[in-house]
């Protein structure tokens, strides 16, 4: 006689549990932590924008507003009755302008360095790089106050060179450009000197094109270090006509101190710079941390 086909479903015993934990459950597990991980992550800045769109009744007494106002934005930068407003356009402004100058310096002196370290031959090159090597290791506030001194003797102190000019070297992006430049094929750089290009063609032409990713990399980087920089701006100007806008936020104290919702305001436009270069060059970004991760 045949066999009866039976419609139960097999049971759920340990060992098809752990079978069916192995092959869902990981994955599972690495979603899971994965979306803890971004909220964790980006908790902080939602934070600041729920506390920037608040009632000022409201804000650091609840997570989620009640309501949306832009009564914090419209304080910031239309100014209030109440208390004498800073220039914060103004201070924005300045933060582009110090911000931006400084990153296509430090891009520029570095671009140079860089392939002049690593693909020309003269006295001392070995020395130079070894010296960069160890000042990167250097801790850079001991130096803050010998170039304070340097600055305030050239007649820089309160003035945007002050803030611009000190800071137009940084010793990471030369590390980096080096390290780029000697990856780059000898050939074509010798095939384009063949040709009668100059070392500076030669730079123009083929290595710097070469390196669009790694600069797009090294340039965000920059923009970012720049743009938050405080110590060194908060000491070498005092007029609030040429302050950057993290140095305004740093020193909102005295009757500013009691409306805490223009301050996350004012911190979330110090935040939109950032996100818009980000976007911009992101394309960039896998290739170039291919470069930085070798």
């Amino acid at each position: 006689m045949p066999k009866k086909v039976s419609n139960q479903k097999p049971k759920l015993t340990w060992v098809r549990f752990l079978r069916l934990l192995d092959k869902y459950g990981i994955t599972a597990l690495r979603y899971l932590l994965m979306t803890i991980g971004i909220f964790a992550a980006s908790f902080p800045y939602l934070y600041m924008i729920l506390q920037s769109l608040s009632p000022w009744r409201e804000v650091n007494r609840r997570i989620v507003p009640s309501a949306l106002t832009l009564r914090s934005y419209e304080w910031l930068l239309g100014g209030s009755s109440t208390t004498l407003a800073r220039p914060w356009l103004r201070g924005f402004g300045n933060s582009l302008l110090v911000t931006g100058l400084s990153t296509t310096l430090m891009l520029l002196v570095a671009m140079l360095a860089g392939y002049a370290l690593s693909r020309l031959r003269f006295r001392g090159r070995n020395v130079i790089y070894q010296v960069i090597l160890f000042q990167m290791f250097y801790p850079a506030i001991i130096l803050l106050v010998p170039t304070f001194l340097i600055v305030r003797h050239l007649g820089l102190y309160n003035s945007y060179a002050g803030m611009i000019i000190p800071k137009a070297v940084n010793l990471w992006a030369i590390f980096m450009y080096v390290s780029f430049f000697k990856s780059i094929s000898p050939a074509m750089l010798e095939a384009a000197r063949i040709d009668g290009a100059s070392e500076l063609q030669v730079l123009l032409r083929i290595a710097i094109p070469l390196s669009r990713a790694i600069t797009a990399v090294i340039g965000l980087f920059l923009f970012m270090e720049r743009w938050v920089e405080l110590i060194w701006d908060l000491i070498v100007v005092q007029e609030y006509s040429m302050m950057t806008l993290n140095v305004m936020i740093a020193t909102m104290s005295g009757p500013y101190a009691s409306y805490p919702g223009p301050l996350y305001a004012a911190s979330v436009i110090l935040t939109v710079p950032i996100i818009i270069v980000f976007l911009i060059f992101s394309r960039y970004f896998t290739e170039g941390f291919k470069f930085v991760l070798k």
